[in-house]
């Protein structure tokens, strides 16, 4: 199983803290079922800057301690960049990276709202050749409000990504409700841990899945596996047609 949001990587935002919290997230993991799991540290969300060169350094050494430790979990190279106006400017410096370094590219949008600019800008990353991935989409207050408004930025091109611990009921029973009702419209892709440690915000990943089998059988379970293991190489992925949160029935094809 593949991980594709995490923050594993030791000592750089709010996620493990030492070698050896990103060795017991490790063990952890391992024990979900994780074999592989992409490294996302914070990037320009007002606390943490975390570029890329940075990242693929720090991956590299957590992979070495790991294979020391006879762990058997691979670290990828990612980011979970927060949305601002001059995204397209840093990804020419190369600041930015890529899940992977495929042309996947993770997008955070603040708790709060979803940015007038934010079609815009997903626009234009798209023309630079990169898919942006809206995380946890489940969790900002304006997609809460206005299920239409992401309903409208998938139908142009985005992809989004779902917490597991969200479909698990660990942020509540209405973001549980939401995330379900966003797997029921085809308005997510990939349902990733977002892990930050092992105590309050640890994986949930084997918990999701036995949620998203009961309420939608093992062809959804696949299908986000599938999904997860075409992204790390750089394949195109999966995808419904969306619809709007109040359609009834569920994946066309379960």
């Amino acid at each position: 199983m593949i991980d594709i949001h995490s923050h594993i990587l030791p000592g750089i935002d709010d996620g493990a803290q030492t070698v050896e919290d990103a060795i017991n997230m490790a063990k952890l993991a391992v024990e979900e079922g994780i074999t592989k799991i992409i490294a996302t540290p914070h990037h320009q969300n007002g606390k943490y800057t975390n570029k890329k060169v940075d990242i693929i350094e720090r991956v590299s050494k957590l992979n070495c301690t790991l294979q020391k430790e006879n762990i058997p979990l691979e670290v990828l190279p990612g980011q979970e960049t927060r949305i601002y106006g001059e995204i397209i400017e840093d990804l020419d410096k190369g600041d930015i990276l890529s899940l992977n370094n495929t042309n996947y590219l993770f997008i955070e949008l603040p708790s709060g709202h979803i940015p007038r600019y934010t079609e815009q800008l997903l626009f234009d990353i798209q023309l630079k050749g990169f898919t942006p991935i809206i995380v946890h989409p489940e969790r900002n207050s304006g997609v809460m409000e206005n299920p239409e408004k992401l309903l409208d930025l998938v139908k142009k091109g985005a992809l989004t990504q779902v917490t597991a611990g969200s479909i698990t009921g660990y942020f509540g029973k209405k973001i549980k409700k939401l995330s379900m009702q966003l797997i029921e419209a085809n308005l997510t892709h990939f349902i990733s841990s977002d892990a930050h440690n092992i105590t309050t915000r640890s994986f949930h990943i084997r918990e999701s899945i036995i949620e998203v089998n009961k309420e939608f059988g093992n062809q959804a379970v696949y299908y986000f596996q599938e999904n997860a293991e075409l992204l790390i190489n750089g394949q195109s992925i999966f995808k419904q047609e969306p619809s709007n949160l109040k359609r009834k029935k569920i994946f066309g094809f379960f």
